[in-house]
């Protein structure tokens, strides 16, 4: 067990602390929710303390069985766990009834923070394929994101959630709407890892105070089927992290995880196996400033997640979610 008063915390904007490394509970069509659980269970004795959870992977009930059977135990106590969930896009207009069933399944009494999933009510059926599509997506809306938003922020006020996180946004998307929000967003929560870094967008939330919760740092070798294309690149195979994995005498994995650390954003690994390996990456002798620059060339723009099943009638392609060329789509 590690003592999890020695795992390093980063600073949210209001002062309040946060580990720097949190257990991730998407086990996508590989894992079952059952098993999900499981690993949470094991993992709180053996020192983790920050869960990343949301509606959509149809495991929080699991999840809430085991957070309920520490706290009967007297492992930890609720105040010692920092638990994240999600709305889903399907919720957009009914925030607090999610809130309210993440809570109960969770049995957690409130939630740490509670993001926005995804910035727009596009919403697909579990486990569809990758061509499949919903005929009422539609682009991203100021108005509809500002409605889901305030949701929340009342939330807050109830003493239901104590912080906002926002995800998968980008900064055209960000730029309309940080200067209307009453509570600022304390993280925000995207896909990032050595093959994609998102220096920009991590720069621009950084620089907003705005902590960065990476999801994916291994680059998601389990992530499910539909996201999976011939082009894309294994990050734990690149020859100059297999260098690096070899002179820390640590899996490729190890590596990942210090990166994010020391580059200051969270990353949410989830594994069944090897959480203990993972958390004692926090602890363990850290990179190099020759290892991180080495790590920084490695990025290519491997976006792993596209999210082609939220595009809506008209438009191109996946890139028209993700604002590239620096205009929201209408």
């Amino acid at each position: 067990m590690i003592n999890p008063a020695d795992i390093p915390h980063f600073t949210l904007y209001n002062g309040d602390p946060i580990p720097c490394i949190g257990m991730g509970t998407f086990g996508s069509d590989r894992v079952s929710p059952e098993a999900v659980a499981d690993a949470v269970a094991a993992a709180i004795p053996a020192g983790w303390r920050l869960f990343d959870c949301a509606a959509c992977y149809g495991n929080e009930d699991k999840i809430g069985s085991a957070f309920r059977a520490s706290f009967d135990k007297g492992i930890v106590k609720r105040s010692d766990l920092f638990i994240m969930s999600k709305v889903w896009n399907d919720m957009h207009r009914r925030v607090a009834e999610s809130c309210r069933r993440s809570i109960r399944d969770l049995q957690c009494d409130y939630l740490d923070v509670l993001f926005i999933h995804w910035p727009f009510p596009n919403y697909h059926a579990p486990f569809c394929d990758v061509d499949s599509r919903n005929p009422d997506s539609r682009p991203f809306s100021v108005a509809e994101f500002l409605d889901t938003y305030r949701q929340i922020e009342s939330l807050v006020d109830e003493g239901l959630v104590r912080h906002i996180g926002i995800s998968n946004m980008t900064i055209p998307k960000l730029e309309t709407v940080l200067k209307h929000l009453r509570i600022p967003p304390a993280l925000c929560e995207s896909e990032m890892h050595p093959c994609f870094q998102q220096q920009e967008l991590f720069d621009y939330l950084k620089a907003r105070n705005i902590l960065s919760v990476g999801y994916m740092p291994l680059g998601s070798p389990r992530r499910p089927e539909r996201d999976i294309l011939p082009d894309d690149i294994a990050d734990m195979q690149q020859p100059e992290l297999l260098k690096i994995a070899e002179a820390h005498h640590c899996h490729p994995a190890i590596i990942c995880l210090k990166w994010a650390i020391q580059r200051g954003q969270i990353p949410i690994p989830f594994s069944i196996h090897n959480y203990e390996a993972n958390l004692e990456a926090a602890l363990t002798e850290p990179l190099t400033d020759a290892e991180m620059s080495a790590i920084a060339a490695l990025e290519c723009n491997n976006r792993l997640v596209k999210g082609q099943v939220f595009l809506w009638p008209g438009a191109n392609d996946w890139h028209d979610l993700w604002d590239e060329d620096g205009i929201i789509p209408s």
